[in-house]
C-alpha cells in the first residue's frame, strides 16, 4: 500500500495556529518534492507551500511568513505549520508527493493524500 495519511486540520479563530503532518507509507519521502495544495469552494485548487529533495521551499505569497513547510526524513513525514490564520484560509487541504518538481507544483504529483478540512472562524 502507497499512502500519504494527513492529520492536523480542524476549526480555529483567526490568528491561530494548527500543523499538517503529511506521513507517507509505502514508499521513502527522500527522493519526492512535497507539496500542499488547497481548495476553497468555489475556487480552483492552489498550491501552498513546497519542499524539494535539496529542502528549497516556495511559499505562495498569500501564505508566506506565517507558513513553514519543513520534513522530517527519519519519520518519513512533511509537516505545514500555519500560524496567524486568517478566514481566507479556510479550505480542504492536501499533500501530494512527486519526484518532478515541475509536474508536483502544477498538480500533477505521483501520489496525494486525502483532503483535510481546515476551517477559520470566530
Amino acid at each position: 500500500q502507497v499512502q500519504l495519511v494527513v492529520f492536523g486540520g480542524g476549526l480555529v479563530q483567526p490568528g491561530g495556529s494548527l500543523r499538517l503532518s503529511c506521513a507517507a507509507s509505502g514508499f521513502t519521502l527522500d527522493y519526492y518534492g512535497i507539496g500542499w495544495f488547497r481548495q476553497a469552494p468555489g475556487k480552483e485548487r492552489e498550491g501552498v507551500s513546497y519542499i524539494s529533495r535539496r529542502d528549497n521551499t516556495f511559499y505562495a505569497d498569500s501564505v508566506k511568513g506565517r507558513f513553514t513547510i519543513s520534513r522530517d526524513n527519519a519519520k518519513n513525514t512533511v509537516y505545514l505549520a500555519m500560524n496567524s490564520l486568517k478566514l481566507e484560509d479556510t479550505a480542504v487541504y492536501y499533500c501530494a508527493a512527486g519526484l518532478v518538481g515541475a509536474r508536483l507544483r502544477l498538480g500533477v504529483p505521483d501520489y496525494w493524500g486525502q483532503g483535510t478540512q481546515v476551517t477559520v472562524s470566530s
